[in-house]
């Protein structure tokens, strides 16, 4: 969502990145701290961290919707009065030709009916925890393939840690630089002349 509000120093952006390959649709959250990031937002983000982590390595064939979502918070424990306010913020949905397809992964309706995961199914699990300091949280996405043994993970920009906008991160070939042209090619090494 956007909207006319300034980005400022310590604010969260979250992303949603909806992306379509040859029909096919994908569907991944990350979530990054502008300039720094306060405690309470690194503590939420370790902690939404934890949930997904667990939930990824439940994953396999034969485990059902309701083994994961059982991993994961009440609503009230993270400050909603129940699952249906809290609806889609511990989440998990099937990805294929449409967003959001089954299985679907939810306190709200998981428990009561369980869908069993099979090898070749392709989902995005998706968690959430609020900061400490009553305005930040963290959201994580992540897309997996179920495997004959486990699951792989498909969303390959990095989210194990909480990633600070504006801080230098390196590469292969040394800093990642901070500044880019608006003219895409002008940003390789050809097209700048050097």
């Amino acid at each position: 969502m956007y909207s006319d509000r300034l980005i400022r120093p310590g604010d969260p952006a979250f992303f949603d990145i909806l992306h379509s390959h040859m029909g096919y649709r994908t569907c991944y959250y990350r979530c990054f701290a502008v300039g720094s990031a306060s405690r309470g937002m690194r503590d939420a983000y370790t902690r939404c961290r934890e949930y997904m982590d667990q939930a990824i390595a439940l994953v396999k064939p034969g485990t059902t919707t309701a083994d994961i979502v059982s991993l994961w918070p009440r609503a009230e424990e993270f400050g909603f009065p129940d699952e249906m306010a809290a609806f889609a913020l511990q989440y998990g949905h099937g990805v294929g030709l449409a967003i959001w397809e089954k299985p679907v992964f939810s306190r709200l309706v998981s428990l009561d009916h369980p869908e069993v995961l099979e090898e070749g199914m392709v989902f995005a699990l998706e968690t959430y925890w609020p900061a400490g300091d009553g305005y930040s949280a963290a959201r994580i996405e992540e897309e997996v393939v179920v495997t004959a043994d486990g699951c792989e993970v498909i969303t390959k920009f990095p989210a194990e840690k909480l990633l600070i906008a504006g801080r230098r991160y390196w590469t292969v070939d040394g800093p990642l630089p901070s500044v880019r042209e608006a003219q895409s090619h002008l940003n390789t090494l050809n097209g700048s002349g050097e």
